[in-house]
This record gives structure tokens, sequence and C-alpha cells, in this order.
């Protein structure tokens, strides 16, 4: 796969790009709603939440079953699903690889909140390449597919968007970087994407491994 050589940075989406972690999130999210009646499974949590902000998500559920999700449904739910991070979170397979070659910039634009950001890379160990750079939809007005978030990092990077890579894997986010005028690919080899067929409608190209991430923005083995 070959992506233009003028590229200076690389932003990562983080669930479901450099942790493997929308499966858990599922499963956490489907355990916390039944005690509420609300019963979903994971293809309509892929179809209809992947790369959403949890506040867009409470609204969403909130529209559709007509009715408010209790007081501390959000931070049960966030320790919950931290708690399963701590022992069953992993990066996606080879991603440290390109991290650790990558020859540009990188950072971190992620829907997620900052502590859980932050604790999927420290759980994971990827935190060592990014520091400070990951930047989250707390951080702008409009989170993805809006371009917001991107274009604020791109800025806070110094890096002009057309010289940008987007790494998504949700319809939302290759929206959202395709509306900050950056270059994108979807990465589908998260477990969440398994099976993962490209729709022949989509103008972003797929990649369902690291090893066949664009090798000219990589330093050699």
């Amino acid at each position: 796969m070959l992506i233009s050589s003028d590229i200076d940075l690389v932003i990562f989406d983080c669930d479901g790009v450099l942790v493997d972690s929308e499966l858990l999130s599922a499963e956490v999210l489907i355990a916390e709603l039944a005690p509420l009646g609300i019963h979903l499974d994971r293809a309509y949590i892929r179809k209809h939440f992947l790369g959403r902000s949890f506040p867009t998500v409470a609204r969403a559920l909130s529209a559709e079953y007509h009715t408010e999700l209790p007081a501390g449904f959000e931070a049960g739910y966030r320790a919950a699903l931290l708690e399963r991070f701590e022992t069953e979170l992993h990066p996606t397979p080879g991603v440290e690889s390109v991290l650790s070659r990558l020859r540009c910039l990188a950072c971190v634009a992620t829907s997620s909140s900052p502590p859980r950001a932050q604790r999927s890379l420290q759980v994971t160990n990827l935190d060592r390449h990014f520091g400070a750079n990951v930047f989250t939809a707390s951080q702008v007005a409009n989170g993805k597919p809006a371009p917001d978030l991107f274009l604020f990092a791109a800025n806070r990077m110094q890096v002009s968007p057309e010289r940008v890579l987007v790494i998504e894997d949700s319809r939302p986010g290759m929206a959202a970087g395709l509306a900050a005028g950056m270059q994108v690919l979807r990465y589908t080899g998260g477990a969440h994407l398994a099976g993962h067929v490209a729709d022949p409608r989509e103008t972003v190209s797929c990649f369902d491994s690291w090893t066949k991430f664009p090798q000219n923005l990589l330093s050699p083995d």
C-alpha cells in the first residue's frame, strides 16, 4: 500500500486501531444496559456506536428508548470497562513495530474520554510512543464525524492538514479525516471487524494487518 511520501504526521485513532478494545467495550455496555431493560448486541453497537463518544451514545440511547440513563451510569460503565482493560486489553497485533519504525511525527486523536485514552495506552505500553500528544473529543466543540478533532490535533502538532495521514476504523472517523482534508486509511484488523468485507462504494482504502501499512513511511527493519 503506497501513500504519498509528503506525510509529516500520522494521526492514529485509539480504540480499534492502536488497542483492541472495541469488543470489550461492547460487552461491558451490553452488560451495564441489560438491567435497565435495554438489550443490545455487538452488531447493533458496531453499526450505531463505533467511533462515537459516550455522550453521543447516551443521547442516541435516550432517543431510541425514550428514557434517560440513570445518574451515575456513565461513571459505572467507565469503571467496569477500565477494570476489564487492566487484564484483557492488548495492542492490535503488529502495531508496536509500526510505531517503532515510523519516520514522521505521530499522535492520537480519539473519541474516548481522557482517562480511558490515557489508561488504554498505559496498560498496553503504547504511551511511550506518544507522550503528551494524545488528543480527545473533550477538547473540541464537535466530535467525529466533524473534522474538529483532527484539525485540532494537526494544529497542535504544527502540521498542515494536507500533510497528515489518518488511521481510523470507524465510518465517523473516516468521514472526519476526509472532511479535514487529510489522507485516510481504514484499519480493519481489530477483533470487532473480523470478517469485514470492504464496501466497493467506499473511497478509503482498507488494510487488515499492520504488515500492510505504507512501507514508504517506515524505516527499514
